[in-house]
C-alpha cells in the first residue's frame, strides 16, 4: 500500500545568529533562496499540495518572491517557539491526514532524495527515523570554569539532522500534549514518550546554515565536485559581469531626501516622478546593465502615473528578480552619492542595511559612500544630487 506523506518546512524564524537583517532561510545560494532548494528538493518525491510551509507573515514579500512559479498552498503563520510553529504546521494538515509526515528545517537547503527516502522507509517499522551523522571529533565535557571535568565517549554519539519522519497521527498528538513546552528537536517527543525513533545515515551536505561563512560551504557542496546534485548533470559554471549605473536629481521644496530608501532630513527634497530616490535609482540601472536589460525609464516609464510617488525599492525588486530569474546571483554592490548636502555619513549604515535587505545578499557586500565636487558644478551649487553605482553578479553559462 502507498503511504501519504506531507511535509512540514519550518521557515518561521528571523536567523538573528546569522547576523544579516535578512532571515537566512531567503538568502541565495546558486541564485535560489535557500527555502526553495528544500522544497524543490521535496517536491520530487511529494505533491505540492502536501508541503506546508510555517513561515513568519512579516516576511510575505520575501516568501512570496522566493514561491515565484510554485502554487504551493497558503503558507502556515509560525507561533513564538519552533515547537509551536511546527505544530501549527501538523494541524493545517489534519484533514489530509498523511499516513507519514517529514519535518525539516528551511535552513538545510543540501537534503537530498537518498536521505529523504531512508527516512521514509525507516517509518514501515518504527515511529520515528531522523538522519543523523557520527560525531567524529573529540567531545569535553567543561565546568562553568572553563576546566575540562571528563571525556565524553563518542561511539554512541550522533549529530541530529532534517528531515525527521514520523507517523503524523502519533506526532501530532505528541505535539499536542507536551503544547507549551519546548524541545530541541520533534524527535526529543517522541523520545519522552518512550516511542522507538531510529536513526538512519545523513548527508555532510545536509548540514544546517548557522552563519555566513556556512553558505559558501554549502555551495561548494552543493554544486561542485562529487557532491554536485544529481539534477545537475554537469558542472555548474559562472561568468562574472559589472553593471555601472549614474543618475541626477534636482532639489525641490521639501524638508527631507530619500536616499538608498533611508529617510534624510534636509531643507529640501529631491524631486522626480517615484520618491526621486537618485540612490536607488542609481543601482537598479547598474543591475539592468549587468545582465543587459535596459535601463530604468523603459521598465518604468515616467509616463505611466502608476508610478508617481512610488518607492523606489520596487524598481530594484524588479531588477533583482531578472536576475534570479536567469539563476543569477548578486555578489557584491557600490553606491557613490556626490553632494554638498545633505551630510550622508551619518546615515550609510541604515542605508547599506536597507540595500542589503533589498538585494538579499549580506551587508558586508554593500558599500554607500559619499564625495562632494569641491562647490563645482550643479551638485556644488547645491541644486541636486548625483549618484553612481557599480554591482557585480554571477550567471550561470551552459
Amino acid at each position: 500500500m502507498t503511504k501519504k506523506i506531507a511535509v512540514v518546512i519550518v521557515a518561521a524564524g528571523s536567523g538573528s545568529r546569522f547576523g544579516d537583517p535578512i532571515p537566512k532561510q531567503y538568502h541565495l545560494l546558486g541564485g535560489k533562496p535557500l527555502l526553495r532548494h528544500c522544497i524543490e528538493s521535496f517536491a520530487k518525491l511529494v505533491p505540492l499540495e502536501m508541503i506546508r510551509v510555517i513561515y513568519n507573515p512579516d516576511h510575505r514579500d520575501r516568501y512570496d518572491d522566493a514561491m515565484n512559479g510554485l502554487s504551493l498552498p497558503e503558507p502556515i503563520a509560525g507561533g513564538l517557539t519552533r515547537q509551536q510553529s511546527v505544530l501549527n504546521g501538523l494541524r493545517s494538515l489534519a484533514d489530509e491526514n498523511p499516513d507519514y509526515v517529514l519535518i525539516h528545517d528551511a535552513a538545510r537547503p543540501g537534503i537530498s532524495d537518498d536521505v529523504i527516502l531512508r527516512v521514509v522507509n525507516a517509518l514501515s517499522e518504527h515511529s520515528g527515523a531522523i538522519p543523523t551523522l557520527p560525531v567524529m571529533d573529540t567531545i569535553k565535557q567543561a565546568g562553568l570554569s572553563g576546566f575540562i571535568e571528563k571525556t565524553i565517549p563518542r561511539a554512541q554519539l550522533h549529530r541530529a539532522q532534517t528531515p525527521q519522519g514520523f507517523h503524523f497521527a502519533t506526532i501530532l498528538e505528541a505535539h499536542k500534549q507536551f503544547e507549551g513546552l519546548e524541545f530541541t528537536d520533534d524527535a526529543a517527543l517522541l523520545e519522552q514518550l518512550g516511542l522507538d525513533v531510529i536513526c538512519v545515515e545523513g548527508n555532510v551536505a545536509n548540514d544546517k546554515i548557522t552563519r555566513p561563512d556556512d553558505m559558501d560551504r554549502a555551495h561548494d557542496r552543493l554544486y561542485s565536485g562529487s557532491n554536485l546534485k544529481k539534477e545537475n548533470k554537469k558542472m555548474i559554471r559562472e561568468e562574472f559581469r559589472v553593471g555601472t549605473g549614474f543618475d541626477v536629481h534636482r532639489f525641490a521644496p521639501g524638508d527631507h531626501c530619500i536616499l538608498c530608501g533611508v529617510s534624510v532630513p534636509h531643507t529640501a527634497r529631491l524631486d522626480g516622478h517615484s520618491d526621486a530616490d537618485v540612490g536607488l535609482h542609481t543601482l537598479t540601472d547598474a543591475l539592468l546593465g549587468a545582465i543587459g536589460a535596459g535601463d530604468i525609464g523603459q521598465h518604468f516609464p515616467p509616463s505611466d502615473m502608476k508610478w508617481k510617488g512610488a518607492a523606489s525599492d520596487q524598481f530594484v525588486y524588479h531588477a533583482v528578480k531578472l536576475i534570479r530569474e536567469r539563476g543569477g546571483r548578486i555578489i557584491n554592490a557600490d553606491i557613490t552619492l556626490i553632494c554638498e548636502r545633505p551630510k550622508i555619513g551619518p546615515h550609510t549604515r541604515g542605508m547599506r542595511e536597507k540595500v542589503s535587505e533589498i538585494l538579499g545578499i549580506d551587508v558586508d557586500r554593500v558599500n554607500v559612500k559619499a564625495t562632494t565636487t569641491e562647490r563645482l558644478g550643479f551638485t556644488g551649487r547645491e541644486e541636486g544630487i548625483a549618484a553612481q553605482a557599480v554591482v557585480s553578479i554571477a550567471l550561470p553559462v551552459e
